[in-house]
């Protein structure tokens, strides 16, 4: 029987132990830029998908993503032991590690948008002068009683 809340519950924990341990145990200098961004738990509580960005040294910087996958893979065995120390359960869950791509996505999305208001811009522009193609008022309006008379007399 899978328990859900508590895989979430202890994935979170691995998530906080992997970054606390890369940030403040592993002096690797390849992972300086590296961030824990979720961390997702098998049902059977045995395997642990843990995902990861790292930034560029600078905004626009390159980030080494080879560099950083190469240094997470050497540092897996320790990273185990000190989520096997910080969880306290009967069987430590094995580590893989995955680079998230929230950011390129991010990227995306922030270039379909701003292509989505040049196109709103340009709609604007051309709608300044426009004239409605048909009548100015193209809803019908209830006959009067004079019409009526006027069109019974013909």
């Amino acid at each position: 029987m899978v328990d859900h809340a508590r895989a979430r519950r202890l994935a979170k924990r691995i998530g906080q132990i992997v970054a606390s341990a890369i940030e403040h145990e592993i002096k690797d200098p390849r992972l300086k830029n590296v961030t824990i961004t979720d961390t997702r738990l098998t049902g059977d509580l045995r395997d642990a998908t843990v995902y990861y960005t790292v930034l560029g040294e600078t905004v626009d910087a390159e980030p080494d993503m080879a560099a950083a996958a190469a240094a997470l893979e050497s540092a897996r065995g320790l990273l185990r032991s000190k989520v096997g120390a910080g969880t306290g359960v009967r069987f430590t869950p094995t580590l893989t590690f995955v680079p998230d791509h929230v950011p390129e996505s991010a990227r995306h999305i922030d270039e379909l948008l701003a292509k989505a208001r040049a196109a709103d811009a340009e709609l604007a522009r051309r709608a300044t002068n426009a004239k409605p193609a048909g009548d100015p008022d193209p809803y019908r309006k209830p006959i009067d009683a004079d019409e009526t008379d006027e069109a019974d007399a013909r």
